[in-house]
């Protein structure tokens, strides 16, 4: 894609501004089992939005991409807006606010193609940190069993588009050697994690049932992130893009039942 057509992309999308959606959304005071899965997907969108903008850098599945791009930033602005109707105590005040400013910083990075990759790592990669710090001050404050399972299923979701974005890095040849690692050391977490879900003596049946059609799209998952062949990279970069997605919307699934327990 050219720089020029994604810049009017992004301006079309409001995706160049994004501040009016971080206010607080008047009347809607959250509960504590929302706020964790929302902080939670914070950590998603992240890694999700430089998925997305990893994909259309290297020219795989454009316009499903600039998608998921508009989309991931619109919906980390709104989510902002809305976490600020529930700041219980100066701590997750003030990690919300540090979450804000990595957030304007790394922002700016992902609506423009011309971005340096390196900067959209670091940048990333802070913007993860401050949110899961959020997120596990949130289940503090919970202090319940299936508050925890918000935020370990919650983090299930962010682990299915980092291994994305871990695979993708590797594939530019950017920070090669720090993605592999990432890559694997999320495809070990996620795997645990979903062991440790699936023994949650709280599941319902529509939960054990949820859980394993995750299992079916982890090993489909796990297929494409081992494709390695440079025959084909556009290929490649298209499963692990495709599964990813999939993967993500089973687990958002699981994420809304723990909720709801």
């Amino acid at each position: 894609m050219q720089r020029r057509d994604f810049l009017i992309f992004a301006a079309a999308s409001g995706l160049l501004s994004g501040t009016a959606a971080a206010a607080p959304v008047a009347g809607t005071a959250l509960s504590l089992p929302v706020a964790i899965n929302k902080s939670g997907r914070l950590r998603m969108l992240s890694q999700r939005g430089a998925k997305a903008w990893l994909l259309l850098v290297q020219g795989v599945l454009p316009e499903r991409a600039k998608s998921i791009l508009a989309q991931s930033l619109a919906s980390f602005e709104q989510i902002l807006g809305e976490l600020k109707t529930l700041q219980p105590g100066d701590e997750i005040r003030g990690l919300a606010q540090a979450l804000e400013q990595e957030w304007r910083a790394c922002r700016p990075l992902l609506v423009d193609i011309r971005s340096d990759a390196k900067a959209i790592w670091t940048h990333n990669e802070a913007v993860l940190a401050a949110a899961q710090k959020l997120t596990v001050a949130y289940e503090k404050v919970s202090g319940t069993a299936s508050g925890q399972l918000i935020n370990l299923s919650g983090r299930q979701r962010m682990l299915s588009q980092r291994m994305a974005k871990a695979y993708l890095f590797r594939q530019m040849g950017v920070n090669a050697a720090e993605a592999s690692s990432m890559l694997d050391a999320s495809m070990k977490e996620f795997a645990k994690a979903h062991e440790t879900l699936k023994a949650a003596s709280q599941n319902t049946a529509q939960i054990k049932a949820e859980l394993a059609l995750v299992e079916q799209q982890w090993f489909f998952f796990q297929n494409a992130l081992q494709l390695t062949s440079a025959a084909d990279r556009v290929k490649a970069a298209s499963d692990v893009g495709t599964t990813s997605e999939r993967i993500l919307e089973q687990m958002d699934l699981v994420v809304g039942l723990y909720e709801r327990l």
